[in-house]
């Protein structure tokens, strides 16, 4: 999944940032998979309603997300951040679960899950 997902996301040439969704069942097996956004070289905007629309067209119970930092600073931003845990409460109240937010840069990943932000 990470190897895909890096692949959807660090497309040349890197001069924006891309996101990438999974949609899986409870087990964890994927549904379905779409672009979320495409941003500027700093920012990405992702639309939650349509992200979350195509999670429910998939009745998916989890979400894995990954986005591109083609800055090569592989830490969330402070609106990374805060997009990331709203977005977690609001697809919570549909009963999806953010799995995880990836963030891919040409030579590293940082995991949301892990670095404790969800």
């Amino acid at each position: 999944m990470i190897a895909y997902l890096r692949d959807m996301v660090l497309v040349p040439p890197a001069t924006h940032e891309r996101g990438h969704a999974v949609f899986v069942d409870g087990e964890g097996c994927w549904l379905g998979d779409a672009p979320c956004g495409v941003g500027t070289m700093s920012v990405l905007t992702v639309r939650m309603r349509a992200l979350l629309g195509e999670a429910l067209r998939h009745d998916a119970a989890g979400i894995i997300l990954a986005h591109s930092h083609p800055s090569g600073h592989c830490r969330p931003s402070g609106c990374d951040i805060a997009a990331t845990r709203r977005l977690a409460d609001v697809a919570r109240a549909l009963d999806i679960a953010l799995i995880d937010h990836l963030i891919f840069t040409t030579g590293a990943t940082y995991s949301m899950r892990a670095g404790a932000v969800l």
